[in-house]
C-alpha cells in the first residue's frame, strides 16, 4: 500500500468547506488506496483547529463529532517517534528551514520515512522542495 505524510492543514480543510479545494479533496480520495502517516502531534493540532472552529461558531459540536467519526475510519497511522526527535532533528530542521517545530515534525517524518508530504502550507511546501521531499499530487 502506498503511504504519504498528511499534515493538519489538509486534514482540517476536509472539515471546513471554505478551506476545501481540489487538492485537499484529491488527497482525501487517495486514502481509498493509500495510507497516511502522521506525527504524534497531529491529533492535538486537529483538536485545536476544531475547538477554535467551535468557538468561532464555524462548527457545532455535532459537526465536530461527525468529522471525528469520519477521521477515525480513515487509514491514518500515528507515528510515535516524533517526540523522541523533537529536541534534536526536528528542532534543527525548524531552524534550518525557518519552520515552526510543528511543521518541522511533518517534514522530519517525511524525510525519515522517505514519503511524500501532503500540505497546503506554503512555507512547508518550500521547505519540502528544498530538502528533496516530494509533495503529494492529487
Amino acid at each position: 500500500m502506498r503511504r504519504f505524510v498528511l499534515d493538519c492543514s489538509v486534514t482540517v480543510a476536509w472539515c471546513f468547506e471554505n478551506q476545501s479545494d481540489a487538492y485537499t479533496k484529491g488527497v482525501l480520495g487517495q486514502l481509498a488506496v493509500s495510507q497516511a502517516s502522521v506525527p504524534s502531534l497531529w491529533p492535538f493540532e486537529v483538536a485545536n483547529a476544531l475547538a477554535v472552529g467551535e468557538r468561532r461558531n464555524k462548527l457545532t459540536k455535532a459537526e465536530t463529532d461527525r468529522f471525528l467519526a469520519i477521521l477515525a475510519d480513515l487509514p491514518i497511522i500515528m507515528e510515535e517517534q516524533a517526540h523522541h526527535r523533537a529536541l534534536d532533528g526536528t528542532l534543527s530542521l525548524a531552524r534550518e528551514q525557518a519552520l515552526s517545530a510543528y511543521d518541522a515534525a511533518y517534514l522530519e517524518l517525511a524525510m525519515r520515512e522517505g514519503l511524500p508530504l501532503a500540505t497546503r502550507d506554503g512555507q512547508l511546501k518550500r521547505a519540502a522542495r528544498t530538502v528533496g521531499v516530494p509533495l503529494v499530487a492529487p
